[in-house]
């Protein structure tokens, strides 16, 4: 029979095999016995016994005619015994409920529109299949969630390419390159068309995110020498959607939003040559082990991905 793994560091150190050793012989009040149910000799089980006495300086067991019997020392020694054992098997059990997401947390970060329906998605299959798991989510801009994936504040974040900060300092799983949309009344005279050019809205009021379209989706149409004639700032979505309807102005859509513009609005593709399509990438820290649970995670955003282009192509035909 094999003998018992022994491990020695300091001396005060005891090996948890000695441990284990001496709480089932405390148990069974035999060497023997615990030799059988331990799966070692019985040889084995009394040198290992003999090491731990060596250790602890004192006998721990009163070595009898028929068995053994605790000694003072021993009956001292055996409630720390079980305790580091119980320890230790709460630990691994720990261990394993994270390992299979019956455990943990998952603290997320993304952008607005990403949480229009990419996320939500993503969260709702991931709690679906993982309901013990603690979710949590962040809204913000992409250096915001950069700044906490970096301060460990969250473990995985959906960003973009909008704000043009750089992202190599991070691991980088690719999603999906973003085209765009232009929001338009539904009964304007260019809401038929299959796609538009930006120079045919240069007459058309826009309605944007902030005073400056620095920043903003529209942004990376700046170098085109596209000027936005700007009519109306909104910073939430439902508003600019509001201006549209109302025939107060045209806005930009992504294609992750695409799905969630309401009825009384036309979506017309925009040329990739005047508005280019944006990258989205769910981030996490360079150098840093994922979890599980961000591992799964990553997984279900590929697949409402994948549904969320299928369902764009429904809703832009």
């Amino acid at each position: 029979m094999p003998e018992p793994h022994v491990s020695i560091g300091l001396a005060e150190d005891f090996s948890i095999a000695w441990l284990r050793m001496f709480t089932e012989v405390a148990r069974l009040g035999s060497f023997t016995a615990a030799a059988q149910g331990l799966g070692y000799t019985q040889s084995a089980v009394s040198r290992q016994i003999s090491a731990l006495e060596g250790q602890t300086g004192a006998p721990l067991f009163d070595r009898l005619p028929r068995g053994v019997r605790l000694t003072e020392a021993g009956r001292c020694l055996l409630p720390h015994a079980e305790a580091v054992l119980d320890r230790l098997g709460a630990a691994r059990q720990d261990l394993t409920a994270l390992r299979d997401l019956d455990a943990g947390r998952l603290r997320i970060g993304a952008f607005a529109t990403a949480e229009a329906a990419l996320v939500p998605r993503a969260v709702a299959a991931f709690r679906a299949r993982h309901p013990a798991v603690a979710v949590t989510l962040k809204e913000g801009v992409t250096p915001a969630h950069l700044a906490g994936l970096a301060a460990g504040e969250i473990e995985v974040a959906v960003v973009s390419t909008t704000f043009g900060h750089p992202l190599d300092d991070f691991d980088l799983h690719h999603l999906l390159d973003e085209s765009m949309f232009v929001a338009l009344p539904a009964g304007h005279a260019l809401a038929a068309r299959p796609w538009l050019r930006l120079a045919e809205l240069a007459d058309e009021q826009w309605v944007t995110g902030s005073d400056g379209p620095g920043g903003t989706l529209i942004s990376s149409a700046l170098r085109t020498g596209f000027q936005p004639r700007i009519g109306f700032v909104a910073a939430e979505w439902i508003a600019k959607q509001g201006f549209v309807a109302a025939g107060l102005g045209v806005t930009l859509v992504p294609a992750l939003a695409a799905a969630s513009v309401r009825a009384d609005i036309a979506l017309v593709a925009l040329h990739p040559d005047d508005v280019p399509g944006r990258a989205v990438y769910a981030a996490t820290a360079r150098g840093l082990s994922p979890s599980p649970a961000v591992g799964v995670f990553l997984g279900l955003l590929d697949e409402a991905v994948a549904g969320l282009l299928a369902g764009l192509e429904a809703v832009t035909g």
